[in-house]
């Protein structure tokens, strides 16, 4: 059976942020290959504002951390899939799914080729294609389109952006220290920004309202707009801006998502693990020069080494150059 015979499928992946986004040219291919076939998605509860709006998906089924699998399992196994796609594949995902009498698939993780990278630095991941079309591989030669992420918001813009140009928005936050570029970084990079008629938009979640105030509070121009986790309103606040200055990380893909400028900052994590921007405009910045990277696949509290050098020696310079020529060639 291939997806233009199927009927119902389930697609689970039940984190993060950008993993879910990162499921969402899978959603829209399948969809665009068989208009009739009705797509349901598991997902933590936190995450459904992702795909709630989603115009391919016909069913969202939440779950919250706590909740026992066993009602998750009764409510999966009464909706008769025709095939289970498991883009989580860890113990969560596969004691939901696995007692269900339904064709399924798995997300291949490749962690073993992670950790020789890791701890031994031998890249067996070099052609390794990026995240969303290795979700797609799960379903054998399935191809995506070339439209990229999807992030539909029905919210207007902040009115604090109103009749405000030149916007440059920051992303400043991350779920680990290795892979955020510097505060005083972003302050730098935002004076001269803000010197050269641009105006600073801060962007982040619950976790990063403290990082953002620190940044506010330091450049004059600059709107600070992090919320408590409202990816919408950032997503609609997003596309006012000439382009997203941001670390790897969840605000990254949204970015994306929206079809805004990306400028990412690679720190302790690489390209070859696949969570780079995906099909939109984008400059990934990062110090090659460096044996210690990776460090980690998705990051760490401090630096091993204790110098930090993969991104202290991301200059605000030297990002600021990057933005300048990136927004000249558009």
């Amino acid at each position: 059976m291939t997806p233009f015979h199927y009927q119902k499928i389930l697609i689970v992946r039940l984190s993060s942020l950008g993993d879910i986004l990162l499921t969402t040219p899978l959603i829209r291919s399948l969809k665009k290959t068989n208009l009739k076939l009705e797509i349901h998605f598991l997902l933590r509860e936190e995450y459904q504002d992702m795909l709630i709006n989603n115009p391919y998906i016909s069913n969202l089924i939440t779950i919250k951390r706590e909740d026992s699998s066993s009602n998750t399992k009764d409510i999966l196994s009464q909706n008769k899939y025709d095939f289970v796609v498991d883009l989580q594949n860890n113990l969560r995902s596969r004691n939901l799914t696995s007692q269900l009498n339904y064709p399924k698939v798995r997300f291949r993780k490749l962690s073993w080729q992670k950790f020789l990278l890791v701890k031994f630095k031998i890249n067996k991941l070099k052609a390794a294609p990026p995240i969303p079309v290795r979700y797609a591989s799960a379903l054998g030669n399935f191809t995506l389109d070339d439209e990229g992420l999807d992030l539909f918001t029905k919210n207007n813009p902040s009115d604090k952006l109103n009749r405000l140009t030149n916007l440059i928005g920051f992303c400043p936050g991350s779920r680990h220290y290795t892979k955020m570029w510097p505060n005083e970084y972003y302050i730098e990079l935002g004076k001269k920004l803000i010197d050269n008629n641009f105006n600073i938009v801060l962007f982040g979640g619950r976790d990063d309202k403290i990082i953002c105030q620190k940044i506010s509070s330091e450049l004059s121009k600059c709107i600070n707009l992090s919320n408590d986790n409202d990816i919408l309103q950032t997503a609609a606040d997003m596309k006012m801006c000439k382009a997203i200055i941001c670390n790897d990380s969840g605000l990254m893909h949204a970015a994306c998502a929206v079809k805004v400028l990306v400028i990412a900052i690679f720190g302790s994590t690489i390209k070859e693990f696949g969570f780079t921007p995906y099909h939109c405009k984008n400059l990934i910045l990062e110090n090659k020069s460096l044996t210690c990277r990776p460090c980690s696949h998705i990051g760490k509290s401090s630096c091993p080494k204790g110098h930090f050098k993969c991104m202290k020696e991301i200059t605000p310079q030297l990002v600021y150059n990057g933005l300048v020529q990136f927004l000249n060639h558009q």
